[in-house]
């Protein structure tokens, strides 16, 4: 917390790195059913519910309509801000048949094999990308 006197102004600076999403403890309660949801399609029998019928399945859940809307588009950086963790959603996206690397470049608007280059390359570079605010 060096700098703040305040959790709440601390906790203020994680909404301010540009295309990232800090999972918080504020994340985690607001994402806890959307993530035992996702955590469900471990199940083989889930998954066969899940393919068979996605919206009765999800209903199940007492999830925000947003957070069901957003599982149903495949909105993975909207589920990020609505308390999905990356690595419970990849539940999700595996049981679509997606590898990690392809769903998480649909994240970043790049095609696959931009997004692997990218990375080989050593991520995204920080240069620009330090604060939201100061975009503005």
């Amino acid at each position: 917390m060096a700098g703040h006197s305040d959790i709440h102004e601390y906790l203020a600076d994680f909404e301010d790195i540009p295309g990232t999403r800090v999972y918080t403890a504020a994340r985690a309660r607001k994402g806890y059913h959307l993530n035992q949801f996702a955590m469900s399609l471990m199940k083989p029998e889930n998954r066969q519910r899940w393919l068979a019928d996605e919206r009765a399945y999800i209903n199940e859940w007492p999830m925000t309509e947003e957070q069901k809307e957003a599982v149903l588009a495949r909105d993975y950086n909207r589920l990020l801000d609505l308390g999905g963790n990356i690595y419970f959603l990849a539940k999700v996206f595996s049981t679509d048949g997606l590898s990690f690397v392809q769903a998480v470049s649909t994240m970043t608007g790049m095609s696959v094999e931009d997004y692997q280059a990218m990375m080989v390359a050593g991520g995204r570079s920080p240069e620009g990308q330090r604060s939201i605010k100061g975009d503005s």
